[in-house]
Order: C-alpha cells, then structure tokens, then sequence
C-alpha cells in the first residue's frame, strides 16, 4: 500500500479511497484480533475480561468480600475500561462464572448464572451479585507489585494493565473460544496440576521434547465426566501444530435393564439430547427403545434414563447408534491461537506455549523481586537517615526549630541525600523524638537480610527458577484438583443401519407360479391356500425374520436378493418379483430362501453337480442379479436345501426321476461361491439333454432323520439305518429305489 499524502493549498490532506478503505479495513482488523477475540499468552484473557476481573478487583470484590450488584461491577467496567456495550461485558462475565464453562471459573455469583443445559439462561445483571473466587489471585495477586505494563484506558482517562501478572498457564487451564477476522482462536481447558507439571519439567529441563511433556499433559480436561475418546497419537498430532480436533462421549451404565446417562459432553444440553433421541423414536428409527426420561436434579446434575423394550436389547449396539446420531459423541475443534509476548496473533504447539509462558513468568518474577529489592533499599537509605537523627535528636530537633530551610542544613550538617533528609522532616517532631534505636535496627536487620536474599535470587538463573518452581508448585497445590474428563480408547460409534433398525418379526415370503412375491407375518401361513390370481399358484415359499434379505434362484442360475422388511403384504396378491429385480428374458424363479447371514445351502442342478453356498455369497445389490449356479446343457435349477452348522454326521440324499437314489457324505461336496460344481449322482449328459433322467431332489439328512419318498399317491419312509444299501461315493449312479417307487415327484426330510 503506497503511504502517499497529497497536501492541498488549504493544508487538507487527501487519500485515495482505495487507500483509505484498506487501512481502515486494515486497522479494524487488528483491533478486533488485539482487542477483542484473542486471549493473551501470558494471562490467558480477553482484554474485556482482563478488565472485568481487574475492576471487581479495584472494587474489593475478593473472594473474602460480600457479594456485590453485577450491574455495578460490569457499571464500572463500562464506564472506566471498556469501549463496547453493558451486555457483551456482562457475558464475558456469566462465562468466567459458570463452573460447567470455565475449568476454574474467575467468577464466585449468587443468581441465575445459566445452567448447563442452557447457558444462555442467565438472569439479567440487575438480578445477579457477584465477587471473584480464590483461584482469581493467581491472576491479581502481584498486581501492585511493579509488575504490570499500565497503558492508557479506552478515553485516556486512566491507566489500566496490559496483560495481568499470571501465576499459571491461565491460557491453557480455562481454554477460549473466539472468532476474529479471518482466523480463531480454539483452547479446551486444561488441569492444572498436569499443566503446572509440564511447565515445571521444562523449567528444570529446558530441552525437554513434546513428548515428554505429553506425558504429563496427556489431553484437554474439561469441566465435565464425559470421556475424551480421541486416540492419544491423535491428540499428541494435535500438540504438535496446534490445530485438530477432539471427541467426546457421554458415560453410561446399565441399572437393570435402563440405561443411564450421567454425564454429557462439554456445554451439551440433556434436553437436546432427549429431543433428538425422542424424534428418532418418532420416526420409527428406534424400535428398541420403549421410554425416554430426564431424572436429573441437585444430586445428579445429569442423569437421563433409556429403557429399551426388552432385556434382549444390546446396549452396547443402541448406544453405540446414539454417540453416531446424538450429541451423546460431539468433536471439538481445537485451535491453539492466541497472542504472544511479541504482541502477535499465532497458532503455537504446546511445548511453544510453555516455553513462551516460562519466559514471560521469569520476567515477571524478576520484575516483581527487582521492584521489591528496589523498596528494600530505599527503606535502608531512609533508615540510615532515622538512624543519624536518633543519634543526634536534639541538635535535628533544633535545627529543624531554628532554621528557615531545614533540609539544607541538615544534609550539610550531617551528609544524609535528600530523601534522608526530606523523611525526617516528614515525621512529626513528637514521633522524631520516639525513634528507637533497637527497632530502627531490627528493621535494618530484617531488611539487609531480605536484601541480601533479594540480590542472591536475582543474581542466579538457578535460584530464580527455583523461586518460580516453587510459586508454580504450591499454585497447584493450593488450586489444583483431580481430572475429571477420563481418557478411553473407544471404538468408533456406529450407526444402525436401515436393516437393523428393522424389528425382527417372523415372516413367510411367498414366490407364484408368474413370479409374484408377498410376505405374510409369522410362520403358520399355509402358502398353497393363499388366493391367487386367475391362471397362477403358489410356487415356492420360505420362512425366516424380516431383517433377514430375501435371495431368488433364476432358472439360469443366477441369484438376487430383495430387501425382506418392504415385501408387500400377504393381505393381497403381492407384486410382480420382475418390478425389483431385472433377470433375463424367460427366465423362471426356481428357488427361494430367508436365513442368517452364515446359513449354509446346497446348491444343485438337475443334472447332478453341485456345492455348497454361504447365504452371504449369495447376495447382491444389483438388481441384474449375480451368476451362482452354472448349468450343464440341458439342466435346471433345484430348489437348494439348507445345510447344518456342522458337517459331521451330516449326508446328502440324491434322487433321480428313475428313482435312483444315492446317499453320500456331505464333507465330500466342496464350499464355493459361485461354479458349476460336483458331480453329485452319475447321470449320463445326454441323457440330462433328452431330459430322459435329471435329478428330482437333493436333500441333506443327518443320522436321526428320515427320508420320505412320494410317487404319485405312495409313499415311502426310509430310515437313516435302512438307506445303507443307498450309500456310495459321490458321483455313483446310486440303486433304484423297490419297485412302484421307480417314477418318483420328490422327497422329504423328516
């Protein structure tokens, strides 16, 4: 920006608009980033909260002090220090005095001072009293001490400090949120106890590493139970550049079959959360909830109440929804920006923050000590002053009576400086004639020695951080406390999805002769006596749960899979299977199943190969369907039969229209994904081509079951002990069942 001043003959000075504009915007932009958003490193304020406590301070509102109107503390901020309105100082305040915001509140107050669920329920300020706390005296205890910058008020009126004497990291214990113009500032709070650690290893190891000092400061700490989640690798990230984020999730437990919420995030308000857990049970998305309530009061701040409809509920899953879709789990973003000892705004890594906290501290212990040695030895000088006058009181007496400029003479007569002599003359002739020489030198005494230890302090690096080693330790002891935000390694919260929010109703799916499915609730359908359309039949039906996927078997082996839960009803006639799912041209629907995702079937063709399939493998999203089952030429799809969890003992019974039938171990058939498969019973391929022999069946039986055979009217029973004559190799052509039974329409396991 060119800095060009044109002075015309009037004396005016004239700017180019666009120069004025950019500095105006310019300047603005600093003030809002000096002045208003960002905290200072060295006493972790906003300026207006810097004035706020320094007024309450100037008003004798200690934490000893009566409570007094907020109205007259903010009344005399306004009116002495800030530039900006009432009510932006009277929130800086509510903050700095509610304990569910700051870490250490600043502010003691009797009132409304917001509640946690609503921060910003605060009573008016004419309605509120307040003083500040005991932990306030880190901040203001070494304020008269030569300590502090004085600059200039908002009107020039008076002088106020610039950045207030800190005896802790302020900056990282109570944390700040603001917003300035084009950058934020971020800070979570932080424990006292384990910052003051890591600031005093420092002290003591100045080349101490980030990782070090992590391990005494592992994580934020905010002034709530909820647990911080964030891994630790991430959090030390976050150390590292200043910039991250943070997760918080809410502590629960179970009391019977209840779930217990005790404690919440930071500043998340309980009834927010009711409502949004209320609105998903409103909308159907949380079928396993059956009540909501809030029984929070004095004795438990927080204390919301789910009651799941059953004890079967998996409250490990429901809560894990809720941190998905609830404030219950909330990310914080953090944004380690503020002002440093140079006057400028920056985003610094914690071991920066300390290392710069420590340098201002050591500058303001020296201050401190260098202002005191300073009063000591004026004290000393004036009483060497006390001292000579003692000695020789009646001549100072007379003199001081007898001549018109007294301080003249006495500093001829006895040496003393003009100070010496102008506190003598200050003290009035009857307490000059009560001087005592015994006190005059105990006090020197006292003095020498503070003087002494003074010089010595000042005078070594290693005392001087021993002095402020000390300070910070017993800060910490004397304010400090235990963690309250616990650090857990947790999972990552998950979602129910569409399918599992499905209640889990007992369904039958039933599949027509022209492919129109439906789904009827619960298992005692009888599907053949349902009503059909004109020119249709029940075809093929399957039982199951209705969060379970429903799988299709085409007449080409392929496989697809419809959502089970949004079949229509078995009320009417269902709908045409072809409006889900798109199979080739003349295909037919020759197989149905429902099962758990781990559900085995033994997949075939009718002439006579086949494997075993996981439900899982089977399923698809596209609506083409996948291909499972190649088919030989001339061959078709078997409807597949359901195979036990174990194969042990398990077999398979093959059974061909000539009454062929072959029995066989399951363990031989292999477990695929997709293929053609084994040979399962020996049937010739042109014979299968002709369609002169295929298979009719394939069951799986194990040793207590039997197999029953039906050929027209007839039936036949076998037992697992009569199918020995039965029993062969896989791939055999098997032995033909006795005589009647030699054209056979299927088979039954019982």
């Amino acid at each position: 920006m060119s800095d060009i001043v044109e002075i015309d003959n009037d004396g005016i000075e004239q700017v180019s608009m666009h120069q004025y504009t950019e500095k105006a915007y310019l300047d603005y932009s600093m003030y809002v980033i000096l002045d208003r958003a960002l905290p200072h490193i060295g006493d972790g304020l906003k300026p207006v909260q810097r004035r706020i406590v320094y007024a309450m301070s100037e008003l004798g509102l200690k934490a000893t002090a009566k409570f007094k109107k907020s109205a007259r503390t903010v009344g005399d901020v306004i009116g002495k220090f800030h530039p900006h309105g009432d009510s932006a100082a009277y929130e800086a305040m509510v903050l700095m005095a509610q304990d569910f915001s700051y870490r250490y509140p600043l502010v003691d107050g009797q009132g409304n001072w917001g509640s946690p669920d609503d921060p910003k329920s605060f009573a008016a300020m004419r309605y509120t009293e307040s003083r500040l706390t005991a932990y306030a005296e880190v901040l203001l205890g070494e304020l008269g001490q030569g300590t502090v910058d004085w600059v200039p008020n908002f009107d020039g009126t008076m002088d106020e400090p610039s950045v207030l004497p800190a005896q802790v990291p302020n900056v990282l214990l109570n944390g700040t949120t603001g917003i300035a113009v084009g950058m934020a500032t971020d800070i979570p709070p932080h424990n006292l106890r384990e910052v003051v650690s890591a600031a005093v290893h420092l002290l003591e190891s100045p080349r101490a590493t980030l990782e070090e000092l992590c391990e005494f400061v592992q994580a934020p700490d905010f002034p709530t139970e909820a647990e911080i989640i964030t891994p630790r690798e991430d959090i030390r990230a976050l150390y590292a550049t200043g910039r991250g984020g943070l997760r918080m999730r809410a502590v629960w437990e179970r009391e019977g079959s209840d779930i217990i919420v005790r404690a919440l995030p930071y500043q998340v308000s309980g009834s927010r959360v009711l409502e949004q857990i209320a609105a998903q049970m409103q909308a159907r998305k949380l079928p396993m909830v059956a009540d909501l309530r809030d029984e929070s009061d004095h004795e438990n701040p927080t204390r919301l109440v789910i009651v799941p409809r059953s004890n079967r509920v998996d409250g490990e899953a429901l809560m894990s929804h809720l941190f998905a879709t609830t404030d219950l789990e909330k990310t914080y973003r953090v944004n380690l920006n503020m002002i440093g000892t140079d006057g400028r705004p920056a985003v610094k890594s914690l071991d920066r923050i300390l290392r710069e906290w420590l340098a201002f501290r050591t500058a303001t212990v020296r201050r401190r000590l260098e202002y005191r040695l300073e009063r000591v030895l004026k004290r000393l000088h004036i009483l060497e002053g006390y001292l000579i006058a003692y000695l020789n009181i009646d001549e100072v007496i007379h003199i001081i009576r007898t001549e018109d400029k007294p301080k003249v003479a006495l500093i001829a007569r006895f040496g003393l400086s003009d100070p010496q002599a102008e506190s003598i003359l200050e003290l009035k002739l009857r307490n000059l004639a009560k001087l005592e020489e015994m006190k005059i030198r105990g006090e020197q005494d006292e003095l020498a020695a503070e003087r002494d230890s003074l010089q010595l302090i000042l005078g070594s690096d290693a005392r001087l951080k021993t002095l402020i080693r000390k300070e910070l330790q017993a800060a910490a002891e004397q304010y400090g406390d235990e963690r309250r935000s616990p650090l857990k390694s947790r999972d990552e919260a998950r979602a129910f999805s569409e399918l599992e929010l499905m209640s889990a109703d007992p369904i039958t799916v039933v599949l027509s002769e022209k492919g129109w499915i439906r789904a009827a609730k619960g298992h005692e359908v009888e599907s053949a006596s349902l009503s059909y359309k004109s020119g249709d039949a029940f075809k093929l039906d399957a039982r199951g749960r209705s969060n379970q996927p429903t799988v299709i078997l085409d007449s080409t082996g392929r496989a697809y899979t419809l959502a089970s839960h949004n079949l229509p009803s078995a009320r009417g006639q269902g709908e045409p299977v072809t409006g889900r799912i798109n199979p080739p041209s003349g295909a037919t629907f020759e197989g149905l199943l429902l099962a758990d995702e781990q559900q085995r079937f033994l997949l075939a063709s009718d002439a006579g190969y086949g494997f075993v399939a996981v439900y899982s493998d089977l399923q698809t999203k596209n609506r083409a369907g996948k291909g499972v089952l190649s088919l030989p030429k001339g061959g078709r799809v078997l409807q597949p039969s359901p195979v036990p969890a174990e194969n042990a003992g398990a077999w398979v019974a093959a059974l061909s229209n000539e009454g062929r039938l072959l029995v066989f171990p399951l363990a031989d058939l292999p477990q695929l994904a997709r293929g053609k498969g084994n040979k399962i019973l020996g049937i010739p391929s042109a014979r299968v081509q002709a369609r002169e022999e295929f298979l009719v069946t394939v069951q799986v039986i194990n040793e207590a079951q039997s197999l029953v055979i039906q050929a027209g009217k007839r039936h036949l029973t076998l037992k697992f002990t009569e199918l020995e004559h039965y029993r062969g190799e896989r791939g055999r052509r098997g032995n033909k069942l006795p005589r009647g039974f030699q054209k056979v329409d299927g088979m039954r396991v019982e």
